[in-house]
């Protein structure tokens, strides 16, 4: 399976996988960007792409930005779907409580492609009845 990446700006660089059998493609920044605490940024990627039909790509977090520098995908997962063809970005918050730098070449995200499953939807009634029920949050006695 491909996925077709268009750079759209020269200094753009094209994911990749820093490992062999990692899930995510690794996307990088491609401005200098400064976040402060409390605060979001937009962050170009200089990439669009062209997704294998029945496939979507998910927009995640890096770990290590979270760990070390409170930073994460407001949106997580962020979701691009295969028809859109337009620019790369993603949408990054500082929960932390010091300004970040996001810098030219950065990692800023992983992109992950993973498949989607089409439903017919039909409009009912009644739902079968589950153990569960209509328990939600904290239903099963765990805050």
């Amino acid at each position: 399976m491909k996925l077709k990446i268009k750079k759209l700006a020269e200094s753009a660089i094209v994911p990749r996988y820093a490992h062999i059998n990692d899930s995510g493609l690794d996307l990088f920044s491609i401005e200098e960007s400064e976040i402060p605490s409390g605060e979001s940024r937009l962050i170009h990627t200089g990439i669009s792409i062209e997704l294998p039909d029945g496939t979507e790509a998910l927009v995640r977090p890096r770990s290590g930005l979270a760990l070390k520098h409170q930073i994460t995908v407001l949106n997580t997962p962020g979701t691009v779907d295969a028809g859109y063809r337009g620019e790369i970005a993603v949408i990054l918050i500082n929960h932390g409580q010091h300004s970040f730098n996001v810098t030219k070449g950065m990692k800023i995200a992983q992109m992950v492609i993973a498949p989607v499953i089409y439903v017919e939807v039909e409009e009912v009634h009644s739902l079968t009845h589950t153990s569960r029920g209509t328990g939600g949050f904290g239903s099963t006695g765990m805050i």
